[in-house]
């Protein structure tokens, strides 16, 4: 039986430490190697029971209710008489949109077709329908972190024999529309692809980085940083903004609002003896294109060489066109970048990014403390040290310039997209000197950040590119409001060498200090009530077992304390296989006093540290508990101590505490 829960994410990170995401993961614990011989010994034609042929697998929305149940599920080889999986390579102007919103995830396929590396790693083309078909395939994409394996049969909606969604210009060719289907099951259902960003898609194909551009206040170096990443094998989508409505309302210009597109070219062309930055977009709908300047019927096309005319006017309404790189930002919103590597960044093939990637976790009244605006808590939030050496003499020069990449990306909780709520996310970074342990509160009421997410969004991931001198610097993500409980990825690329660790353990507290211990003398005075009341209630051997120790806990040393029922056998079962040293099961004298002095300080720090005179700590009262305990315990061991030992509402009970920080004994 495999761990479950939070035990597996545990164990994966491990797995991951000295590698991360490298092997694909098989996406809902389905193998495609095994199943595909299942099927080829057992000749029988694959059909995913995980992703099942019906109108769950569309969902809502989509379709009518007349059209939905007009649907039928077949495959190629019903729909053609020769179905290929590709025909004649692969091409931006194979396929076309069908009756689902998922331009943007189209516009990156786009994308997608120019870069055949990546493109072989997402869609596997030894695919085909002849030699061991068994209506089986399968795609990887980069989700959160890791690649999975995504694994479907080969039934495809249609409304008579036509397919309704994705479909290809040549009838016989089926490789788009087969990864749409993959792309669904990763997402829930077709429905669940309606709207998204070309981004979203761009980072799924690749595990890159990923740098967005608000085109309304764009960098005084765009085209030549558009150039370096045409140059470098990137990604580049873009969209338009939203109307009023969130209806693709084509304008008198023949641009779609609220559209994505993918940037297919840049080319600096000589016009009348002056030069012009043009920009090449596609539209994934297959047609309707922009009609302004340096469209396809533009007079401005007779102003450049004959050359150029050649090589980059094509009149047909395919979707794709050339615009000035003013009207690219004057029409569209924002451009996505996405590239394996981060070197187009800067055009520095010697410089060589460095980048470090962690998983992280807000909890409700532990690890999410919201922004800045909540000084008392916002030191709660994760806390990542980063340090930043100097760059190498060769190229000193760029030490000036933006040389930090800040990526924070928000884990969904629900399996079908459009039900994950994201939260609105960023992060700020600090300098600091030295200083060891969690930074607490007053540490952030005396700094300002040196760099931050300039807003705080609820997109999937907001990054920033930042400028910082080589030293010591803490970056702490967290959401906008407290108290909201999610999961991130925190990415971190610095053109220099760093050295990046998380830092929740190790917390310093002058006003919290350990329990003194009792002087000598009253030691040896409680030392002998406690062996007279042991002998009082032990059995004749002089020994306490699990039901003598509960009723003892409950009804004379803890009496009138516990508030939730008292300890139940179970736990004092456990705490007796934590102090019996002896092994026989039981407590002798020794160590039954040895649990009474242990019981008798953790409630006094219980109660002391219930600020809120509940007779429960909350989440927050937790973490000052067992600081106050003398433990010392990373953000990630209090999120797991809050889901094992907390109630249905959070708080921990005085018998709670008492076991959990006994176990934490044992453990340290």
């Amino acid at each position: 039986m495999p761990p479950p829960g939070v035990c597996m994410n545990i164990i994966s990170s491990r797995h991951k430490k000295d590698g991360y995401g490298t092997k694909p993961e098989r996406f809902l614990n389905q193998d495609f190697h095994q199943l595909k011989q299942y099927c080829l010994i057992n000749r029988v034609r694959y059909t995913d029971e995980m992703f099942p042929p019906d109108r769950n697998s569309i969902g809502e929305g989509v379709l009518s209710p007349t059209n939905l149940a007009r649907v039928v599920w077949l495959r190629p080889a019903k729909l053609v008489p020769n179905p290929s999986f590709a025909v004649d390579g692969v091409s931006r102007f194979d396929f076309g949109q069908g009756l689902v919103g998922d331009c943007w995830f189209l516009a990156a396929i786009g994308a997608l077709t120019f870069q055949n590396n990546i493109l072989k790693q997402v869609v596997p083309f030894e695919q085909t329908f002849d030699e061991d078909y068994c209506g089986l395939f399968h795609f990887k994409f980069w989700r959160f972190g890791v690649w999975v394996d995504v694994i479907i049969d080969d039934k495809l909606p249609t409304i008579d024999g036509k397919l309704i969604f994705v479909h290809s210009k040549n009838p016989t060719e089926f490789w788009p529309a087969l990864l749409e289907k993959a792309y669904a099951k990763v997402c829930g259902s077709y429905a669940d692809m309606n709207s998204g960003t070309p981004a979203e898609a761009l980072m799924d194909f690749t595990g890159g980085v990923h740098i967005c551009i608000h085109l309304s206040d764009p960098p005084s170096d765009l085209w030549e940083l558009m150039c370096r990443a045409g140059q470098s094998k990137s990604l580049m989508g873009c969209g338009t903004p939203q109307g009023e409505t969130s209806a693709n309302t084509v304008l008198p210009n023949g641009l779609v609002r609220g559209h994505a597109y993918t940037v297919t070219g840049v080319k600096q062309m000589l016009s009348r003896g002056h030069p012009v930055n043009l920009v090449r977009l596609w539209n994934p709908w297959g047609r309707g294109e922009w009609n302004g300047d340096w469209s396809d019927l533009s007079p401005l096309w007779q102003t450049v060489s004959p050359q150029d005319r050649e090589l980059c006017l094509s009149i047909r309404d395919d979707g794709e066109f050339w615009m000035t790189l003013q009207d690219f930002c004057k029409f569209y919103s924002d451009l996505d970048i996405c590239s394996l590597c981060p070197d187009f960044i800067d055009g520095s093939s010697s410089c060589h990014w460095k980048t470090s990637f962690y998983e992280g976790r807000w909890v409700a009244g532990i690890t999410a403390g919201g922004c800045m605006n909540n000084l008392e808590t916002f030191w709660t939030n994760p806390q990542y040290r980063v340090k930043i050496d100097k760059l190498l003499s060769e190229y000193s020069t760029k030490q000036g310039e933006e040389n930090m990449l800040v990526s924070l990306m928000q884990k969904p909780d629900k399996r079908n997209r459009r039900r994950a709520q994201n939260l609105h996310i960023g992060f700020s970074v600090f300098e600091y000197a030295a200083q060891k342990g969690k930074f607490q509160a007053s540490f952030f009421s005396r700094h300002k950040p040196v760099a931050q997410t300039k807003t705080y969004i609820n997109g999937r991931e907001v990054m920033e590119f930042v400028k910082v001198k080589p030293g010591e610097y803490l970056i702490v993500p967290s959401t906008f409001k407290p108290n909201q409980t999610a999961s991130f990825i925190l990415t971190i690329l610095c053109r220099a060498e760093t050295h990046v660790h998380e830092n929740s353990g190790g917390h310093n507290h002058k006003h919290m200090e350990k329990e003194e211990e009792p002087k000598p003398a009253d030691n040896r005075a409680d030392d002998e009530n406690k062996r007279t009341f042991f002998r009082q209630h032990s059995d004749k051997y002089e020994e306490v077992d699990a039901e003598r120790l509960q009723s003892l806990l409950n009804d004379k040393i803890l009496k009138g304390d516990l508030k939730a029922g008292g300890f139940s056998i179970d736990a004092c079962r456990s705490m007796i296989a934590l102090m019996d040293t002896s092994i026989t099961g039981k407590l002798n004298c020794a160590e039954f006093i040895h649990l009474w002095k242990k019981v008798t300080t953790y409630k006094d720090i219980f109660f002391r540290t219930d600020v809120s005179q509940t007779g429960t700590l909350s989440l927050s009262e937790l973490r000052n508990a067992i600081m106050a305990s003398g433990k010392s315990i990373g953000d990630d061991m209090l999120n797991l101590l809050a889901l094992r030992y907390g109630t249905s509402s959070g708080h921990i009970t005085l018998e709670s505490f008492i076991s959990l920080v006994l176990r934490l004994d044992c453990m340290s």
